[in-house]
């Protein structure tokens, strides 16, 4: 019989005996599930409902009118809570006493007989209910009793069963996988003349064939010449000598494995020896390459002057690891060791030359369009004004949309000069303490007309005394004023928007929340990225997709934080945090 076979009869009887463990179970936990569920649900309610009208009873504020309201709103929960039998009769005569008692002026002898009804059926509805909690935990009780009973015989037979299957089945299986891992011992001790015979036609016979080969192979291996392995250890020694990135190979003495010729220019290191040498010795005088060692150059591209020219490198590292076929106890370990490391030093400079002229490029474009576009906008505004001239409505429709184009494109422009601002470094923060709501304030200011045009509402929720923050006013209150343009955009007419701050422990958090149609989670972690634009479904215009990009960078360069919180149909919630600087 096939090792495929036998998994098969055997896991399939587990799970045959596992299914009827299972249901069995699942039957009586439901079962206990439907009686308690309902013990205390509606009738706990009941009786919450009735203390409550009974104090306010005991307190003698039902002639009060706030009282009588309070008793009228619990007896009205009551009526809607009916589920015992009597309870709706009893509740009907709570409802007429009530109305009579503060129906209209009536003698001290209709009162006092309209309290005692009201006494009375507030009495009864406690009773039923109380009945019913008894009478259902009863049954609950004796649910779990049968439930526990019958689950116990069931398990103890379960566990016969399992335990019987689990002392014999496994036997099959590890009987030849046991020989199997002898015979491996075998060959990572090179005794490549050990041999398996197992009689049974099964696939473990094939292993054991598998195995006679591979340790025939082995064999033959050993006893071959080793010239190959050399060939192929030169070959790559070329390749790495030839390779324009500096490489260099440290092994876990701290030796050097390799270096290659790019890695000694670029290092300053000369000599022929470098190779087998310690790195504590070449380190000396040599901060770059210590530098390296230590990891501490990161990510970051970093700079270093070679043939009087400004190059530009970014690391990069990784450990060599290699089997372990030492044995530790008897036993062999087939966990990694770190052999060394490997770090390779890439050349960007080419790179970031063309990042600085795209900066500097963009910087000038937008620089020589901003006062093309300022002129043809002051233009605009002299059109629309009638002392130069009226124009007709057709006229004063295209007027207007040259405008909003043209104010799109200014803005566009102005986004490329603070992002040119930022990747060159050139950005200038003028910190100042302000109180956070000034900051609000100013972004209101900003949009408020963009929102009454489409009759949006502007809501702002604040902490009491929030603390000031130290930050540059301008570019924070840029921030602001962006996430509010981008939540009018995607906004309704006549919805709102929500402006929250507020003190969340050394920090104050900034929020702007729409409700919109809502971002897709799938572009969420793309939002911040340059030029990166969710797709619009035609009915709002695209930005550029520098605003959140450049709004990153500000709150950033601030020490603050920025996120997005957003799902499909519930709008979106855009956040940053500043440090507050009087705690």
């Amino acid at each position: 019989m096939k090792v495929k076979t036998k998994l098969r009869l055997g896991f399939g009887f587990l799970f045959i005996v596992v299914l009827f463990f299972g249901a069995t179970a699942l039957y009586y936990i439901r079962d206990i599930s439907e009686n308690s569920k309902v013990i205390l649900k509606n009738n706990y309610e009941s009786l919450s409902f009735a203390r409550e009208m009974r104090a306010i009873l005991d307190d003698n504020n039902i002639v009060d009118t706030v009282a009588r309201k309070k008793f009228d709103k619990y007896l009205t929960l009551q009526e809607h809570n009916v589920t015992e039998a009597g309870e709706k009769a009893a509740t009907i005569r709570l409802r007429n006493g009530f109305s009579r008692y503060v129906g209209t002026e009536s003698s001290m002898n209709v009162l006092s007989s309209s309290y005692l009804q009201i006494v009375h059926s507030l009495s009864e509805i406690e009773k039923l209910n109380m009945q019913a909690i008894i009478r259902k935990d009863n049954a609950a009780r004796a649910s779990v009793n049968r439930a526990t009973l019958f689950l116990g015989l069931v398990g103890s037979f379960t566990f016969l069963v399992l335990f019987s299957f689990s002392v014999n089945f496994p036997g099959y299986i590890a009987n030849p996988l046991r020989a199997l891992i002898d015979g491996i011992r075998e060959i990572g001790e090179k005794n490549y003349s050990k041999r398996l015979n197992f009689e049974q036609n099964d696939e473990f016979a094939e292993v054991a064939n598998a195995f006679n080969q591979m340790a025939s192979r082995l064999n033959e291996w050993e006893n071959s010449n080793l010239a190959t392995v050399i060939s192929e250890k030169r070959r790559i020694e070329t390749i790495i000598e030839q390779m324009q990135d500096a490489i260099i190979g440290i092994n876990e003495k701290q030796e050097v494995l390799f270096m290659n010729d790019a890695a000694r220019k670029t290092l300053n290191i000369t000599g022929d020896k470098v190779i087998g040498q310690n790195t504590n010795e070449l380190v000396k005088g040599n901060d770059l390459f210590r530098s390296i060692l230590k990891d501490d150059m990161g990510i970051k591209p970093f700079k270093i002057v070679l043939d009087g020219r400004e190059s530009y490198f970014q690391m990069q590292s990784s450990d060599i690891l290699v089997p372990n076929t030492q044995q530790s106890k008897g036993a062999l370990q087939l966990a990694s060791l770190s052999a060394g490391k490997v770090y390779i030093l890439k050349n960007i400079t080419e790179f970031k030359e063309r990042d600085e002229a795209k900066t500097n490029f963009i910087a000038t474009i937008s620089h020589e369009l901003k006062t093309p576009i300022s002129s043809i906008k002051m233009s605009l505004k002299l059109l629309n004004d009638e002392r130069v001239g009226s124009i007709n409505p057709e006229q004063e429709q295209l007027v207007n949309h040259i405008k909003d184009d043209n104010d799109r494109l200014l803005k566009i422009t102005s986004e490329l000069l603070e992002l040119s601002q930022v990747e060159t470094g050139n950005i200038q923060l003028n910190f100042v303490p302000v109180n956070p709501m000034q900051i609000v304030d100013y972004a209101i200011a900003s949009v408020s007309f963009q929102a009454e045009q489409k009759k949006v509402q502007l809501e702002v929720l604040k902490s009491d005394q929030l603390p000031d923050i130290q930050v540059d006013i301008e570019k924070t209150a840029w921030v602001l004023v962006n996430f509010l343009s981008n939540a009018l955009r995607y906004s309704a007419e006549k919805s709102k928007i929500i402006i929250q701050v507020s003190q969340q422990k050394d920090m104050v958090e900034f929020s702007v929340k729409d409700f919109g149609k809502g971002i897709d989670e799938s572009y969420q972690k793309r939002l911040f990225d340059r030029y990166f634009q969710v797709p619009t479904d035609g009915q709002n215009k695209s930005g550029s997709g520098l605003g959140l990009a450049i709004s990153k960078d500000f709150i950033e360069a601030q020490q603050g934080k920025i996120w997005v919180e957003s799902a499909i149909g519930e709008g979106s919630r855009f956040a940053f945090t500043l440090p507050a600087t009087n705690l």
